[in-house]
């Protein structure tokens, strides 16, 4: 039996918040496998009152866009009804019984090795007492029904566990049936049980409760599935913890589940990256059960490659420079033809509006020229991609010393292959679609690592201090092709000499947003 690597990512990377419970039932030949991030990310197990139904859908819909079709989709509310069973089941046994103490006395007793005082309570009182929690005789946080485990043993895991609470909340999928709802702890083994489950995976966290999981199968003489734990992933310069990653979004210091700065799933898929790129990742890296860290250039090598062997290319101008060609009639409307992929037999031409005036990315002019630079300088000469060759004849200036435009001249009698050398340089480039109508505008989000050091996970509580401001950098007014123009959302592209560029689900028509994916080339470290 071989259990995909794939599987890690959906653990460590589902991208929903951590308050729900569900169980994508995974399935090989034979054998059947939760994960058991999955089981924490998806119903209703110990967070009834939560928004439910949008998160479901998204882990099952991210789950099948990484290619991954689930034999089976469950809730654990599906079996409300045998849990319950299985609690009564545990109190006529003896191992459970229905205590009063408060969230704060329960932790300090169990810090303190004590009993709680209703823990001797007997069999008949404790059924009755539980049947009125059900019936809704007591408030929220009167009464619990815990496990009667063991409350001096090393394992904080079984110090009597709570396994139902109430909760005064309407169920998305129970209704108003139930006003106690059981705890993880009581759910996660049961509910592996009671769908013949060979092995549930989880990480290496997890595998002090390895011990409470058996306890309670054992207690209650039910089937026992194989439990599998497995180092959880860990990429530099990022966090994956649940609950770190919900303090970024809940305290607001990213955008969302889905925002592109995040190692989510769905992040991962609105800055643009292939499914096909986490996979390839995942095989990679594989599963062990060693701590570890992989350095985040891994994963952008394989989002690169797919990128690289299947984005069309584009012209586009995050910063724009206005420049005017002189010996180009004012009214003259001519296009040129760009290529989709390079070099490649199955690329597609694309037209490029030429005309008087164009412009280029501001970074491609300087007044000073040296050997190592490729752009335009006053006299010097540059390649239009797909067009002509441009020298630099002036160039005017704000007050502040800026450039604000530059006048060249075209060799409008250059051909490709005709003999005459084109300069070294060539420069990205939008023209204007006709004679005095300005390129389309766009905004372009630039995204960058989150955090300045590789391991923010090191910094103990104060691992916030250490997001990067400059993880974000939001460009207004880039410009576009009008065939660009025509994209729609998640449509990827490679804007030649920039990066590869994915369009958000933010835009609107005639309003497109583009998130920069990842660069051309690897570059060195933003931080020491």
């Amino acid at each position: 039996m071989h259990l995909p690597a794939h599987w890690t990512m959906i653990a460590c990377m589902c991208g929903v918040p951590p308050a729900y419970s569900a169980c994508l039932v995974l399935a090989q030949p034979r054998c059947t496998a939760t994960c058991e991030v999955c089981r924490q990310a998806a119903s209703l197990w110990y967070n009834p009152g939560s928004v439910f139904t949008p998160v479901c859908y998204l882990l099952q819909e991210i789950v099948t866009w990484m290619g991954w079709k689930p034999w089976k989709t469950t809730h654990a509310s599906y079996y409300f009804d045998k849990l319950h069973e299985y609690a009564v089941q545990l109190i006529k046994a003896g191992k459970a019984f229905v205590c009063h103490q408060s969230k704060a006395e329960i932790e300090e007793y169990r810090e303190k090795g004590l009993p709680s005082p209703w823990r001797d309570r007997g069999r008949d009182e404790n059924l009755r007492l539980f049947e009125d929690m059900r019936q809704g005789l007591y408030k929220e946080g009167e009464a619990t029904l815990r496990m009667k485990m063991d409350h001096k043993n090393e394992n904080p895991n079984m110090w009597d566990s709570v396994a139902y609470r109430i909760k005064y909340v309407e169920h998305p999928i129970a209704g108003d049936k139930w006003c106690i709802y059981p705890s993880y702890d009581f759910t996660h083994c049961l509910c592996d049980a009671i769908e013949n489950i060979t092995h549930s995976l989880c990480t290496l966290e997890f595998e002090s409760r390895r011990a409470s999981y058996y306890w309670l199968l054992e207690v209650l003489d039910t089937y026992k599935p194989v439990v599998w734990e497995y180092s959880r992933l860990n990429i530099t310069n990022t966090v994956l913890s649940k609950r770190k990653l919900n303090r970024l979004v809940t305290e607001t210091h990213v955008n969302g589940w889905d925002d592109p700065r995040l190692l989510t799933l769905a992040g991962l898929r609105r800055r643009g990256v292939a499914a096909a790129s986490i996979n390839a990742f995942c095989k990679e890296i594989g599963i062990t059960r060693n701590a570890n860290v992989i350095p985040y250039h891994k994963l952008e090598h394989h989002i690169r490659s797919y990128l690289d062997a299947d984005s069309p290319r584009t012209l586009a101008v995050l910063r724009p420079l206005r420049v005017v060609l002189t010996n180009v009639p004012e009214q003259h409307s001519s296009t040129v033809r760009g290529a989709t992929l390079p070099g490649r037999p199955e690329s597609e031409p694309y037209p490029l509006p030429f005309s008087r005036v164009v412009y280029i990315e501001a970074t491609d002019f300087r007044l000073q020229d040296s050997k190592d630079y490729y752009g335009l300088a006053p006299g010097k000469s540059a390649m239009l991609r797909y067009a002509y060759p441009i020298t630099v004849t002036s160039y005017t200036q704000g007050p502040d010393g800026s450039i604000t435009g530059v006048q060249a001249e075209a060799d409008l009698g250059f051909k490709a292959g005709g003999g005459k050398k084109p300069p070294k340089g060539v420069l990205n480039w939008v023209g204007q679609p006709a004679p005095g109508q300005e390129p389309e505008r766009a905004e372009v989000r630039l995204y960058d690592v989150l955090f300045k050091s590789e391991a923010p996970d090191a910094l103990g509580d104060s691992w916030l201090e250490d997001l990067d401001p400059g993880s974000l950098e939001v460009v207004q007014g880039a410009m576009i092709t009008p065939e660009l123009a025509k994209a729609q959302v998640f449509d990827r592209f490679q804007f030649e000499r920039l990066g590869y560029f994915c369009v958000d689900p933010d835009s609107k028509p005639g309003a497109l947003v583009f998130n920069r994916t990842v660069t051309l080339k690897e570059s060195l470290p933003k931080f020491k």
